[in-house]
């Protein structure tokens, strides 16, 4: 849908809803520390943030794809207190960083980390550092050999 047609969608259908929960939040009593209280008082201080999705049709009315691209890094926070070193955290990232790109690029993890083991040491990339092109995640002869089955 158009940015403007989903922007007059939003306004009709989801504004009335947005505004009642904003004034029933104001208007409710919750008093003191609780936690009831503060989640009010946080909701109220974001009002505008929240309304943000009804003024340009554009924005995503969550931020759902955002969080799923950083899950990972979130489940494995604890995983990788056990990385010993600092170069063995940089060797997690960096492998995390490559899984993430080729699952973007409708990349078979496996496969490619296949492909690389066995294609690399093969080649003599140090004299011509442009035959790692092609073995990029978003390199169309990955996304051919290494593509999602």
């Amino acid at each position: 849908m158009p940015p403007g047609k989903r922007r007059k969608a939003r306004n009709k259908h989801s504004k009335p809803i947005v505004e009642e929960f904003l004034q029933w939040v104001e208007q409710s009593p919750f008093y003191g520390k609780s936690a009831l209280a503060t989640a009010a008082e946080y909701t109220l201080n974001r009002a505008e943030g929240l309304r943000a999705f009804l003024k340009d049709g554009r924005l995503e009315i969550d931020n759902n794809p955002a969080e799923n691209a950083i899950r990972p890094n979130v489940i494995g926070r604890k995983n990788w207190l056990f990385s010993v070193s600092e170069a063995g955290a940089q060797a997690n990232a960096v492998c995390l960083s490559l899984a993430e790109t080729a699952k973007v690029h409708g990349i078979d993890f496996y496969s490619y980390l296949q492909k690389l083991f066995t294609e690399l040491p093969n080649l003599n990339f140090q004299q011509d550092p442009d035959l790692l092109d092609k073995y990029l995640p978003w390199s169309k002869n990955i996304r051919l050999s290494c593509g999602r089955k």
